[in-house]
């Protein structure tokens, strides 16, 4: 069993997106090489939401909801259920299948808030939780939190062929040593890999053979790039017994600022997280809540054009760093780009302090999303277009000047 210090080391976050202040530079001057790369300071470890700004009227509808009062301020601890009943409506549209208001859906501070929440309601001291490798940095973290232990399932995302994505084999292995949770993201944080039609199918007929819990983070699913399909396990022919969405408007439509989540599914876990969020944020902000009424209603045109814009830049990060021969699979959704670098003389957690430190950029270590992994970086390309193109060709330099 874990000791509290035990729990709390498995938490740590000097290395989590949005946090490299904590860092330092330590002795990183004494392995420099050369002189400091001129530009633009660019943090890639998340999206820039003055380049891309929030849905239009965001902040008109919020400040509807804090003139509206205490009835705002003060929702039921799942969220207000006017709120909740227009997103069941959208929500179960999206996703291919009905959630009932009342019973099925919960209002988060963030997509965070989700995680936390389900995997809260669904691990404890022992539980064997499948965690793909690699993916969402908080999810292996959380389930040690918990007391749980972590299975891993390998991602193959390099893999150019037709197999390319989980190894079912070994996910149904998991399943049959007793594994009761399955926690994943499509498309995947960091890669950028979207589950096929055939693996989703798949991995819902055995985690419903096998009763295993699925916690799905659908976060980037609307940011779905040209000619790629997507795949809701909610709307499968078979679905588990025990299911949970997550999905909020804080990436692509650039609300990250106001913290909103959502979670659907089963709801006799839906009710244990609320339980839980009632003694640890009470609920999703009050007056924040009313934005999620922007949410699936953006102006016509809206979305296309934001996706078209990502996918510009994503397409010419890709294209300089195949140049400069860095491994990386092209990103079916979201804004994430994670490339593995050629051979360095340094290790990864230098050469990121030196990306900061020397050529004013910052990106987050491979390490976090599976802890085997030391030779790649993420980066969220919702980034100014030139700038980014800037940030990158100052990261080839870098590599450069480090190789081996």
């Amino acid at each position: 069993m874990l000791t509290l210090n035990d729990k709390f080391k498995a938490l740590e976050a000097d290395n989590a997106p949005g946090q490299e202040v904590r860092q330092g530079a330590g002795n990183i001057e004494a392995i420099m090489k050369g002189e400091k790369l001129e530009g633009e300071l660019v943090d890639f470890s998340h999206g820039d939401v003055d380049a891309f700004p929030p849905t239009p009227n965001s902040e008109i509808v919020w400040k509807a909801g804090f003139d509206k009062g205490g009835a705002q301020a003060y929702t039921e601890y799942r969220g207000a259920l006017e709120i909740r009943q227009i997103l069941a409506k959208r929500l179960g549209k999206f996703s291919g299948y009905p959630i009932e208001a009342d019973t099925e859906l919960i209002l988060t501070p963030g997509t965070q808030g989700a995680l936390f929440l389900a995997l809260g309601a669904t691990v404890t001291n022992g539980t064997k939780v499948a965690v793909v490798e690699p993916d969402y940095f908080a999810n292996r973290k959380l389930v040690k939190f918990f007391g749980g232990e972590v299975v891993p399932i390998t991602l193959n995302y390099l893999n150019t062929q037709a197999e390319n994505g989980i190894d079912l084999n070994q996910l149904e292995t998991a399943f049959k040593n007793g594994t009761e949770v399955f926690v994943f993201s499509t498309p995947n944080n960091p890669t950028g890999h979207v589950y096929s039609k055939e693996i989703i199918n798949k991995i819902a007929v055995l985690a419903d053979t096998y009763n295993v819990t699925i916690i799905v983070d659908q976060l980037y699913s609307r940011m779905l790039y040209s000619n790629e399909s997507y795949t809701h396990i909610r709307a499968c022919e078979v679905r588990p017994e025990n299911l949970i969405t997550i999905m909020g408007p804080s990436k692509t439509e650039s609300l990250s600022g106001y913290r909103l989540g959502t979670a659907f599914g089963t709801s006799t876990i839906i009710e244990r997280m609320e339980r839980l969020q009632a003694i640890v944020s009470l609920r999703a902000a009050g007056y924040n809540q009313a934005v999620l009424k922007t949410w699936f209603n953006e102006p016509e045109g809206w979305m296309d054009n934001r996706i078209s814009e990502h996918e510009i830049i994503r397409d010419k990060l890709l294209a300089i760093f195949r140049n400069a021969n860095f491994k990386v699979a092209t990103p079916q959704a979201g804004s994430y780009l994670f490339p593995k670098l050629p051979q360095l003389s340094i290790s990864l957690d230098n050469f990121v302090k030196l990306l900061r430190f020397q050529a004013s950029v910052i990106v987050t270590p491979a390490s976090e999303f599976a802890p085997h992994l030391n030779d790649s970086i993420r980066l969220n390309f919702s980034q100014d277009h030139d700038k980014a193109i800037a940030a990158a060709q100052r990261i080839v330099k870098m590599v450069e000047i480090y190789k081996l």
